[in-house]
């Protein structure tokens, strides 16, 4: 959302203002702003790009110079310039995508984010073909990714939950570990239920770091490790790529007119 100028209205610094917009809960503004700044940033450089090729265009007044000459050095002027713009805009955007991989998506993360309710599947996490865009800077991705997991924590833990599933339905033998060590710790809970270990800390002390040990050799052996490893793995890069790609909406939608 690009705000034209107004005389009667008071010169607000774009710091300042993108700060209102973040204090005040319009993310989705400042997300919009972001990219209509990017795309008239990058207008006003092709703009300049051309403006400085057609200087070199050669004038019909002048006959001392063949016009075979201008009509290798312009398309090779043109050519350098389209090549450097595209050279430059794939940088721009492995830039941006590798800012996405080194940031913290979490440190924003609170017990409220898990315990609200969930957005809807499709209309809120899906949404449409028009709720995605690449970001057009890393601080756009940075934003996006910080907001986005904030809003649909408990959509990425259930996507944990199903691929951690998925993963132990390819490798067996994990799940056969993994039931072993809960069976294993309801075990010791019956035990210590029944003959009230309580009693006896040095002995509870000693079954439990025995219990431990042999959870650790269990989960060792059935390869547990690899599986949370893949499901950590994929987990995050979906997690990553769809918050950083899902453009910022409203937290509440407007109620939508019914019609006469």
């Amino acid at each position: 959302m690009v705000f034209s100028s107004n005389p009667l209205s008071l010169s607000v610094p774009e710091s300042a203002f993108e700060s209102w917009l973040r204090d005040s809960g319009y993310l989705e503004v400042l997300d919009q702003r972001t990219t209509e700044l990017h795309r008239l940033n990058a207008a006003n450089s092709s703009s300049a790009t051309t403006t400085t090729n057609a200087r070199f265009r050669p004038p019909s007044t002048v006959s001392s110079v063949p016009n075979s000459a201008f009509r290798t050095a312009v398309p090779a002027t043109t050519v350098t310039a389209i090549a450097y713009g595209l050279v430059m805009s794939i940088v721009s955007s492995l830039v941006t995508l590798f800012s996405v991989f080194t940031l913290n998506p979490f440190w924003k993360l609170t017990n409220d984010d898990f315990s609200g309710k969930t957005p809807s599947w499709t209309h809120g996490f899906v949404g449409s073909c028009d709720s995605y865009s690449f970001p057009s800077s890393p601080a756009q991705a940075r934003l996006r990714v910080h907001e986005n997991v904030k809003r649909f924590a408990r959509n990425y833990a259930t996507l944990f939950i199903l691929f951690f599933a998925c993963t132990l339905y390819q490798l067996p033998l994990a799940l056969v570990g993994l039931v072993s060590c809960l069976a294993l710790w309801d075990f010791f809970r019956f035990c210590n239920d029944r003959w009230v270990f309580d009693e006896y800390p040095v002995i509870q002390q000693i079954l439990t770091r025995s219990a431990q040990c042999a959870s650790a050799i269990i989960l060792l052996f059935s390869n547990v490790q690899t599986a949370l490893f893949f499901t950590f793995a994929v987990s995050y890069a979906v997690m990553v790529l769809h918050a950083s790609f899902r453009k910022l909406t409203p937290t509440k939608q407007p109620p939508k007119r019914q019609r006469r």
